[in-house]
């Protein structure tokens, strides 16, 4: 089902730092992605692809904070199709902060802004 809320992303200045924090405050599992400045987050029991496997739970990333991607935290709403799904939302009023990209294998990502001015990212998975 298109439209769930599948991911969130955190920004972080000292990505070591903000991986100690978040381990040792939630016990959450930091796994840094080799050749990227990206950390994957496990914040519930997944299957071998990442997927969680307790219903309602999400995983997450952390990236460090550059000038291309937004500055504060994010939620990632699922979709079918990124570049119908901007075109929407920019019907809606809203408009694309960083068009559709592909993320290796998995599928591809987009950012949008909402008409208040608030900052979700969108994910397409691979068929």
């Amino acid at each position: 089902m298109s439209g769930k809320v599948v991911h969130f992303e955190i920004p972080a200045d000292d990505s070591s730092r903000a991986s100690t924090f978040y381990s040792e405050a939630f016990g959450w599992n930091m796994m840094p992605v080799p050749d990227m400045d990206y950390t994957m987050v496990g914040t519930t029991p997944s299957n071998e692809r990442g997927e969680p496997t307790d219903a309602g739970s999400i995983n997450g990333g952390m990236y460090v904070r550059n000038d291309q991607l937004p500055k504060g935290p994010v939620i990632t709403v699922d979709v079918a199709d990124i570049d119908a799904a901007l075109d929407k939302i920019e019907s809606l009023g809203g408009k694309t902060v960083s068009p559709k990209s592909p993320v290796g294998e998995m599928g591809f990502a987009a950012y949008f802004q909402d008409p208040e001015g608030n900052v979700l990212g969108l994910w397409q998975a691979r068929g």
